[in-house]
């Protein structure tokens, strides 16, 4: 299949294959004694802070504390639900005695346990005129490691200069575990001249995808550094900050994945196809014979054209037509390979 689609064909070719491989031959990730890695893993896409925003981002989780976040749905947990969650009570309690101060007033907080209990997330009753909850399940401490992956397919001269500003940003700031570069394989080993500038704790894999994704695809071309982020040695606020803003960065990984380019791109266009890269179902328009970025597939695309209505009432189920089959596709994939790694299969 063509190698066209930019950065973003390159980047869910990253996400698939870590899907499938990771961690990569050579590296220091802790294995069983089977020789498989320990960890489950959880891949998203286009997640970070206000500040920064990764292409590729991996978790490492603890396969029994995945099987017990399941517990609490498919879906993310923002910032407020995490705080009650993770703090509601055994046992039936007023809601103001069971929690810590949040630190805002509280009538937000009976807001968020209003969604909490919508999902099944807690408990709730009345006690005369006071809202008591109790927890589900206790909340698991099923995360491990944060991973960072920036993607540049082309690296020259001046990519690299940029990219190697961005690094340093994210060593500094110590959120993920791990730093990494992943760009294309050009049949030798990256030019060592484009790499001087990059912070030495970043890692970088280089990839051959010519004969699509599979988990043979990757090379190590120099080993990370383990950051300190999250180190328990660190007391303080700083400390609780950054634990609280790497779970909040798992839960958005967890509940997003990375196949929900579906919800931005327009796969009810009568051109839109999945076709397979390897071990990849990857974007392809047929008014364009070939890849699409997810910028260009859009409403505003000239060559845009919606399914037609006999699509999704002639021959198809009730819910829809082609477009909305690749939407359950991709979420049964998704699914799948959710359970994969939850259950160790």
């Amino acid at each position: 299949m063509s190698s066209s689609g930019g950065e973003f064909s390159f980047e869910l070719r990253v996400s698939r294959w870590a899907e499938l491989a990771w961690p990569p031959a050579g590296s220091n990730v802790p294995t069983s004694s089977s020789g498989t890695p320990s960890s489950a893993t959880v891949v998203a896409r286009q997640l970070g802070t206000r500040k920064r925003r990764w292409d590729t981002v991996i978790v490492e989780a603890d396969p029994a504390g995945l099987r017990e976040r399941a517990a609490f749905g498919a879906r993310e947990l923002d910032s407020d639900l995490l705080f009650v969650v993770r703090n509601a009570p055994a046992g039936w309690e007023w809601y103001r005695d069971a929690l810590p101060d949040p630190g805002y007033p509280w009538r937000y907080v009976r807001e968020t346990i209003h969604r909490a209990a919508a999902r099944d997330l807690l408990e709730t009753r009345r006690n005369g005129n006071r809202i008591q909850i109790r927890r589900i399940a206790p909340y698991p401490d099923w995360v491990r490691r944060i991973v960072a992956i920036e993607n540049k397919p082309d690296l020259d001269a001046s990519a690299a200069r940029a990219l190697a500003d961005q690094l340093q940003h994210d060593v500094d700031r110590g959120l993920a575990d791990e730093v990494w570069l992943a760009t294309a394989s050009t049949g030798g080993r990256v030019e060592r001249a484009l790499l001087a500038d990059f912070p030495v704790e970043a890692g970088v894999l280089a990839f051959d995808f010519s004969a699509g994704v599979r988990p043979e695809a990757a090379s190590v071309e120099w080993l990370p550094s383990r950051l300190d982020a999250g180190d328990p040695s660190e007391g303080g606020d700083r400390s609780a900050d950054r634990r609280r803003r790497r779970l909040e960065l798992a839960e958005r990984a967890y509940g997003r994945g990375w196949r929900s380019y579906h919800r931005t791109m327009r796969p009810d266009c009568r051109s839109f196809e999945l076709r397979r890269d390897g071990r990849l179902l990857s974007p392809w328009c047929t008014a364009k014979v070939r890849k699409q970025t997810a910028a260009e597939c859009s409403g505003d695309c000239p060559a845009f054209s919606p399914e037609p209505p006999a699509w999704r009432t002639r021959g198809w189920p009730i819910e829809g037509g082609p477009g909305k089959g690749i939407k359950r596709l991709l979420r049964r994939r998704r699914r799948r390979v959710r359970t994969r790694e939850r259950d160790g299969a």
